[in-house]
């Protein structure tokens, strides 16, 4: 097969994840597929700061398509020490796009997807208003002081007491 995933469709996909031992999701196309390779053979090796770019519009149900590659969506995530850091994308200004990706959202959670994004008619609405174009980073500063001070989890450095395991009271 290829070594190239672009190129690979999504029968070449399926027979990668076997050849792994991947359990996919249900009811997945080439971008969930793609996501799950990545989730499982990319992911656990990105110790060094990586960006990883061009996510599959199939996992990235509010961000705009690549006009390069409509398969692909204009955003980044970036990973330190095999932990998402930051993410960020170009959001997606088009109502009727939008539209069809919470269509297909909805019809990859009754397959049993419980990640989905859910079906925002109010969201829609205001789209069809007029949106600008604008751009986002979401960044995990939890995960990155669990980095800087070499936590072994999040929950160590979570200032948030409901969050914390208690300690019994003597």
């Amino acid at each position: 097969m290829d070594d190239d995933l672009l190129r690979a469709d999504v029968p070449q996909l399926q027979a990668l994840i076997k050849k792994h031992n991947i359990e996919p999701k249900p009811g997945l196309g080439w971008g969930g597929l793609i996501a799950e390779l990545f989730d499982e053979l990319v992911q656990p090796e990105l110790v060094q700061p990586t960006f990883v770019l061009g996510h599959p519009v199939e996992v990235s149900p509010l961000a705009r398509r690549r006009t390069t590659d409509p398969r692909l969506t204009d955003r980044f995530e970036l990973f330190i020490a095999r932990e998402e850091i930051a993410n960020a994308f170009s959001e997606l200004n088009d109502p009727d796009d939008q539209r069809v990706r919470f269509e297909d959202q909805a019809r990859a959670r009754a397959a049993g997807d419980q990640e989905t994004h859910p079906m925002d008619e109010d969201f829609l609405t205001a789209l069809e208003h007029g949106f600008p174009p604008t751009g986002g980073m979401g960044l995990g500063i939890d995960r990155l002081v669990a980095i800087l001070t070499d936590q072994p989890s999040v929950r160590d450095v979570i200032l948030f007491p409901p969050l914390r395991t208690r300690h019994a009271e003597s």
